[in-house]
């Protein structure tokens, strides 16, 4: 077998230390290896990348093991064509379980190209990433609290919630903090309700009957102090979020809100998961099987076996999910249309995933050829194929009892 990399490493990272392994190819096709263990404190990974330099290495390949390929990474990607490889991909073989045997597989795979790289973004890219990582956990933390700070209230037999449609709203914040402050009355504060909310007077007052103790009021004092404690962290992430982007990646993120169902915090997760150059994945169709929203192929002997879609990059099809619900109740578009023609056949959860896969598809191009979305509309499917349509229709009504005659119309030309 031809080797691609005549001089290339295989790295076996752990918690506390780095196995090397250097393979080259001489010029009677000979060769030689070097192995050599490293720690992972900064000064030794710098003593490796000499190393490496020394040794004439062009390509680097490492498992992504949990999070200690990152210092790694760091250190040798300005020197060196670092390659990430899902150890999934890395087989073992029978008789190999050692870290000096683990490097060396790894560079004998890498020598002759039987690895694939991993999608490592750029640094800033990659800095993004943490913080709308970081930020989508914070706001997981805020559900928590706010579903305690329910249950607290439905302790108390306060039913604010059956009347409030957020109680963390502006008028429900006003009233849960009065009720912290010792105000029991429900007149009053069904009084602190604002907008809409004040219509439901009556109604308000009944739910705000209860019987709030001081051990309720301690326990809401402590959640408070924690929703507020979270809902600031939230904000200086947003802060530091607009800080990092540049005017590139602020100009993809305002081109990506264009698709419905997409707003700014699902753009930025777009734009942290993925990049702005879409020159990395060769098709659409590339994207969507490493993001993991595309159906599964496993067949063996003429019978598929499975059609579950593949792992991927989580947090991006969560995003994906989250604009997928939101864009199947925008009205008069495209992609609620796609949803409902797909959720009458398919079901509703695999709608939303298809919807996920499209709006992906979408954001490819848009990051790709630098465009805004451009809506099709709602009957866009029912003008592709309107004889399609027309024999769907003509089918239902038969089959209700009516005799259905067509005549086309005569100003239609």
């Amino acid at each position: 077998m031809d080797a691609l990399f005549p001089r290339c490493a295989g790295l076996d990272v752990h918690k506390a230390n780095v196995v090397a392994c250097v393979r080259i190819v001489g010029p009677d096709s000979k060769v030689t290896k070097q192995v050599r263990t490293f720690s992972t404190m900064t000064c030794a990974l710098r003593e490796l990348a000499d190393w490496l330099a020394a040794q004439g290495v062009t390509h680097v390949a490492m498992e992504s093991t949990g999070v200690f390929w990152k210092p790694v990474f760091h250190i040798l990607e300005d020197r060196f064509t670092v390659w990430l490889v899902n150890a999934h991909h890395i087989k073992q073989v029978p008789g190999r379980k050692t870290d000096v045997k683990d490097c060396e597989w790894i560079a004998q795979l890498l020598q002759h190209g039987l690895l694939r790289p991993s999608f490592v973004p750029p640094q800033l890219v990659r800095q993004l990433r943490d913080l709308t990582r970081q930020r989508a956990r914070l706001v997981s933390d805020k559900t928590s609290v706010a579903n305690r700070i329910a249950k607290v209230l439905e302790d108390a037999n306060i039913k604010l919630g059956a009347v409030a449609t957020d109680i963390l709203g502006v008028s429900g914040r006003l009233m849960i903090r009065a009720m912290i402050g010792g105000q029991e009355d429900p007149v009053t504060l069904a009084g602190l309700a604002r907008g809409k909310l004040k219509k439901k007077a009556t109604a308000l007052e009944e739910s705000l009957e209860g019987s709030v103790t001081d051990h309720h009021r301690f326990q809401l004092q402590r959640l408070w102090e924690q929703l507020e404690a979270i809902e600031g962290l939230i904000l200086r992430l947003e802060g530091r979020i607009i800080g990092l982007t540049d005017q590139p990646t602020r100009e993809a993120i305002d081109r990506l809100i264009t698709i419905p169902g997409v707003d700014r915090w699902t753009a930025e997760v777009f734009v942290s998961e993925l990049g702005t150059d879409m020159h990395v994945f060769p098709t659409s169709g590339h994207l969507a099987s490493w993001a993991g929203v595309c159906p599964g192929n496993n067949r063996s002997a003429g019978k598929s076996r499975s059609g579950r879609i593949t792992k991927g990059d989580r947090w991006l099809r969560r995003a994906l999910t989250q604009a997928a619900w939101a864009a199947s109740h925008t009205k008069e578009t495209y992609l609620s249309a796609q949803y409902r023609r797909m959720a009458a056949r398919r079901g509703k959860k695999r709608a939303l995933v298809a919807l996920g896969h499209t709006i992906l598809v979408i954001v490819y191009h848009i990051l790709k050829r630098g465009t805004i979305y451009e809506e099709l509309g709602g009957n866009y499917l029912d003008r592709l194929e309107p004889e399609r349509m027309t024999r769907q229709l003509v089918r239902r009504l038969q089959q209700l009892g009516h005799k259905v005659t067509l005549e086309p119309r005569q100003d239609v030309a």
